[in-house]
């Protein structure tokens, strides 16, 4: 008998076994696992988790609608548009009469300003189901998203009368009457929202948004404290009375707010992240930081809050910190996009440029349309000294995030660079978009303006710029440059002086200053300017270098110029203008080695300056050391493959010496797509041509060099020599004969005259 329950049990055993394997194999069974499995963890607001399920669901089905439809929403959730997209269409492929996705595709395209697609979806919604109020919203948000406002409010008012209990639908049409300018309209719409669901949080926060736009304040705290009994534990509702109090500035309540905040939400990343949030936001990071650095180690699994204190610990430049941070993400997900942007990030703080590229392009892999990455890669580009390339990635991060200021900044900054006052003025007007209550962007734009001779209008907009920023000097000195270029000399002091009294530090406002006396050969007065402010900032590296600056120009006194330099660079290390003008100013003295001395010792604090290797070089031409100059062109280009002038010198030091041709010939095309307009990287690759015997493309380069600097004698050393081989003697002679006039004593006076021997 015992035998034979034992038997049974084994049975038993064996059948539930094989019943537990047969399930897990069963497809059916497996892909509502993860589904499920998905639909929890998005309930939970976990949707990178979520996203992983639903896509395992569709991986054991395909044709799977649900699990496409619910990872669409999920894609949605974390803001991965193209993914949702597909996903979306990918559930009408399976389902074409799938009403829901169609009305999602339908808004993510007008979102994205795809109209012709958009209007193709909603066509097929108002053709099956045209008393659906939501087909009639989807038709007016695409009204709406072409400035056809009438057309917008009709639809909606169709939608509301066929769902007249649907809340939704009442606050869409109230948000609608907002740009319409029909306030009151609006504020019955929202209202009637609330009241046909008090618990519905969104219209709760439009409601109160719209009092706070009013700058109805007591309304719109009441109405944010209604979200927030709604439900106890949504941080939305919280975020938004943040606002209301910023605007009415009430910070000391902000703080107490955000701390109570903290407590009553210890388990929802957002609410116990909002005081540091608030204080990166309100720009006190060193408060940011030290909240971060606490919330790291109470919330060690976090990754957002990890994240953001990376984020924090690499704009205060505390780069050792934050490395063993995002070392620790990477080791976890070597995939990580935002881990992979920070590691870019530190690598350019490290000033390792092309490992920077690197990292950020591994980042681009994984999220081809990340704006963040590509403005970091065109940070790396640019500390590699390729202009061009880090403009391509701006540009690209413009196209896919238009709302990052950081990107025009750049873009600005490659525009003054280049001189393009248009490119200038198209980057100032994004800013002034972005960000209209911040004084940067009209006074870039008053650049421009001055640069195109649009004065009326760059007064215009630097006085935009003090009266949103009256203590920010920036406003004030960009009026002083304006009458500056107006020869307003008095008006242009008193600006800059405004400008300095704001800022005492403020470099700008004694550069202006100074050269206020300057433009008028008073050259005593910015001096004593220079030292008058040194006075009440004795510690500023940058007013030494002025002072410097000017005593070396203007005065001509070496001495004193040195030991200004001399001082900015011991209390700033990493002043490289004041260090490469103390080895001119010693090299001006006839002291060569004592300049090359100098810039040796600066690499020691500033391993990665370009600047030194290659000033270094060019004071190793002047002792007509080559071996010793083309070396340190080479370090240069180890740190930046694509800087400009290091690859003309190192070209021309070839040439020189008579190395390979075709790698000299390469370094000066280099070269000259760097500098295109330098006379210098001309006339480098066209004595690179005429080694290569082209002399009529040698030609071409020695004259383009010879308009922009018609007295240079080596230009017209390397033209007569270039028209002599091209069998035109008497250009050759031409040329040849002006060299010596203009430099009887030139380098190579012998060579010139055995060539005019030769033509005789």
């Amino acid at each position: 008998m015992r035998h034979s329950r034992a038997f049974r049990l084994v049975l038993i055993l064996g059948f539930t076994a094989s019943v537990l394997i047969g399930c897990s194999r069963d497809p059916n069974v497996r892909k509502q696992k993860y589904f499920e499995s998905g639909q929890r963890y998005f309930e939970k607001a976990k949707y990178r988790e979520a996203a992983i399920q639903f896509s395992n669901a569709v991986q054991v089905d395909p044709r799977f609608v649900q699990a496409h439809y619910h990872l669409a929403q999920t894609y949605l959730k974390l803001q991965e548009w193209t993914r949702a997209y597909q996903e979306l269409s990918r559930a009408i492929e399976i389902d074409p009469d799938n009403y829901q996705a169609r009305i999602d595709l339908a808004n993510l395209l007008i979102a994205g300003r795809d109209f012709k697609q958009a209007q193709d979806q909603t066509d097929f919604l108002m053709a099956k189901q045209p008393n659906n109020p939501e087909g009639h919203i989807a038709v007016a948000n695409l009204d709406a998203a072409r400035d056809n406002l009438v057309a917008a409010l009709q639809e909606m008012q169709k939608a509301a009368e066929l769902g007249p209990d649907r809340w939704e639908t009442y606050l869409n049409f109230a948000l609608l009457q907002i740009r319409a300018n029909q306030s009151d309209a609006a504020e019955a719409n929202f209202k009637k929202a609330v009241s046909l669901n008090p618990k519905a949080i969104s219209a709760q926060l439009a409601l109160g948004s719209y009092y706070q736009s009013r700058s109805r304040f007591p309304e719109a705290e009441q109405q944010f404290r209604h979200a927030m009994e709604a439900d106890p534990k949504d941080p939305d509702s919280r975020a938004a009375l943040v606002r209301v109090y910023m605007a009415e500035g009430k910070k000391a309540e902000i703080e107490e707010f955000l701390k109570e905040v903290k407590r009553d939400l210890p388990d929802k990343s957002v609410g116990y992240r909002m005081l540091g949030d608030y204080y990166f936001a309100s720009g006190d990071l060193d408060k940011a930081v030290t909240e971060y650095g606490s919330l790291n180690q109470e919330h060690p699994k976090d990754i957002q809050v990890k994240k953001n204190y990376i984020q924090l610990l690499i704009l205060k430049n505390r780069i050792a910190e934050a490395r063993k941070l995002d070392d620790e993400v990477l080791k976890t997900s070597p995939s990580d996009t935002e881990a992979l942007i920070f590691k870019g990030e530190i690598q350019i703080a490290d000033g390792h440029g092309n490992d920077a590229a690197e990292s950020l392009q591994s980042a681009l892999k994984a999220d081809p349309n990340n704006g963040v990455a590509h403005y970091q890669l065109g940070v790396a580009f640019d500390q590699m000294g390729n202009l061009g390339r880090a403009e391509n990635e701006w540009r690209e991060a413009g196209r896919v995030r238009p709302d990052l200021p950081d990107v025009q900044h750049a873009l600005a900054a490659v525009a003054l660079r280049k001189g393009d006052m248009q490119a200038l003025d198209q980057s100032a007007d994004q800013l002034i978009r972005l960000q209209p209550t911040v004084a940067d962007g009209y006074v870039l734009r008053a650049m421009a303006e001055i640069n195109l001779n649009r004065l009326a209008q760059a007064e215009t907009d630097i006085r935009k710029a003090m009266e949103v920023a009256p203590q920010n000097p920036i406003g004030y000195n960009q009026m002083g440059r304006l009458r500056l270029t107006q020869k307003q000399y008095s008006q242009a002091e008193k600006y800059f002086r405004q400008a300095l009294e704001r800022d005492p530090a403020s470099t700008d406002g004694l550069n202006g200053l100074m050269n206020v006396y300057l433009a008028q050969k008073q050259t005593d007065l910015a001096i004593t300017a220079a030292n008058a402010q040194l006075a009440k900032v004795p510690d500023s590296s940058a007013f030494h270098d002025l002072l410097g600056t000017t005593l070396f120009n203007d005065k001509k006194d070496m001495k004193g110029a040195e030991a200004e330099f001399k001082r900015a660079a011991e209390l700033d290390k990493n002043n490289s203008d004041a260090l490469v003008k103390l080895g001119q100013v010693q090299a001006a003295e006839g002291s060569a080695d004592q300049a090359i001395a100098t810039y040796q010792q600066s690499l020691n604090n500033n391993p990665r300056e370009v600047r030194f290797y290659i000033l270094i070089g060019e004071l190793f031409e002047s002792k007509r050391d080559r071996e010793k100059a083309k070396q340190m062109y080479q370090k240069a280009l180890e740190i930046q493959p694509e800087n400009a002038l290091a690859s003309n010198n190192l070209a021309r030091v070839m040439l020189q010496q008579g190395d390979n041709v075709d790698v000299a010939l390469a370094m000066a095309q280099t070269a000259r797509r760097g500098m295109p307009d330098s006379p210098a990287s001309a006339d480098t690759l066209g004595w690179a041509y005429y080694q290569k015997g082209a002399y009529n493309t040698a030609i071409d380069l020695f004259k383009e060099a010879l308009k922009k600097n018609p007295d240079d004698a080596t230009f017209h050393y390397h033209l007569g020599l270039a028209y002599q081989k091209d069998n035109q003697p008497a250009l050759a002679k031409q040329h040849l004969e002006r060299v010596l006039k203009i430099n009887p004593k030139y380098t190579n006076a012998e060579d010139v005259r055995k060539a005019l021997g030769q033509l005789i």
